[in-house]
Parts: structure tokens; C-alpha cells; sequence
């Protein structure tokens, strides 16, 4: 078998590195907006070892990783896959784009490719699945165009800003994703 190539024609994904990249998950955890996009809990400052810590105890059958922009050789975010339920072949996916800059610029739309990839090919998973704040429509567009499907609403799920958010529920079967590969 060959290797996989977690390389794109804008982003490569590569293995975290837990020295060099807490000081980057630190700065980007002091951006509000990429803290209100990222996760349901309140907006917290978590400290280079604080982040060192909840990488290496989440060390279980997850893959983390970050994405770096190939021309500047910057990295932009992570994306994590996780959750594996090895007897259904499923799992879960999480991304978030640290850099201001390259939010809504297609890099995360490729990233979330290159695992998907990654997770069809090579884990032969079935399906995988995630879950998107009902506000948060630049992500939703995203997910779609990698072939994710809208599965449900855990309506009111999050309370933010002093008010109540759905939680979008996604998810893309390995055919429907390789159809649209292949359309491309």
C-alpha cells in the first residue's frame, strides 16, 4: 500500500508538535472569535501548558493535527480525528483555523479533505460525523462542499452571548464523499 499524502495543493497536515505548537495554540486561544467558533464552552485563556496537558492526556485512539499553508509554511489550525467506533466504522472530526487571516479562504475546506481522506482510505471508516453552532454558516458551506449532510438540531444546545444556539448535527458516508471526489 502507499503511503497517504496528507498534502493538498494549498495545506499539508503534519503531527503536532508539542513544544512549538502550544506557544501557537496559547496566541490563538487569546482571539475571541476563534474561541466563540471553537468549542461550547465559555471563552477561556488556556496557558501553552495548559493546552500541553489536554494534548498529551487526550492521547487515546485520536489523531490531531496541525495544518500548515504549503507557500509560507505557517501554521494556520488543527484538525482532529477522534471518537472512533471501530465496530461501525465511525468517527468524529473537529477543525478550527487559528490564523484570522485564512479563516473563509477555502484552507479548512481542504484540510477537512485531506482527513477525510485519510479516514475512508486508510481507517476505512463508513462515516464520520461532527457537530456545527447553528451560527457559525461560513463552517456549515465548508462542511457541505466535503459532502457533509445536515442529520439534525440539538435546538437551544449552547448558551453563548447571553443566548441560546442550535447545534447543528453533520455527517458524510465514505460513498457520497468518494462520489463527489470523483465529480471533482
Amino acid at each position: 500500500m502507499t503511503a497517504m499524502k496528507f498534502s493538498g495543493s494549498r495545506v499539508e497536515l503534519i503531527p503536532v508538535d508539542i513544544e512549538k505548537d502550544m506557544e501557537v495554540f496559547e496566541r490563538w486561544n487569546r482571539d475571541s472569535d476563534y474561541l466563540r467558533l471553537l468549542d461550547d464552552f465559555p471563552a477561556t485563556q488556556y496557558s501553552a501548558s495548559m493546552v500541553k496537558e489536554w494534548i498529551e492526556k487526550d492521547e487515546g485512539d485520536g489523531l490531531l493535527m496541525m495544518i500548515r499553508e504549503l507557500e509560507t509554511q505557517k501554521t494556520i489550525g488543527f484538525i482532529e480525528l477522534g471518537g472512533h467506533d471501530w465496530l461501525a466504522h465511525n468517527a468524529w472530526v473537529g477543525i478550527g483555523i487559528g490564523e484570522p487571516d485564512y479563516r473563509g479562504k477555502g484552507y479548512g475546506t481542504e484540510a477537512m479533505n485531506l482527513i477525510l481522506k485519510f479516514a475512508f482510505h486508510a481507517q476505512n471508516l463508513h462515516r464520520v460525523n461532527l457537530g456545527v453552532f447553528g451560527f457559525n454558516t461560513r463552517a456549515v458551506k465548508s462542511y457541505e462542499k466535503c459532502g457533509f449532510k445536515y442529520e439534525g438540531t440539538e435546538r437551544e444546545y449552547i448558551f453563548k452571548e447571553d443566548q441560546r444556539w442550535d447545534m447543528l448535527m453533520m455527517g458524510v458516508l465514505r460513498s457520497d464523499w468518494e462520489l463527489l471526489q470523483s465529480a471533482a
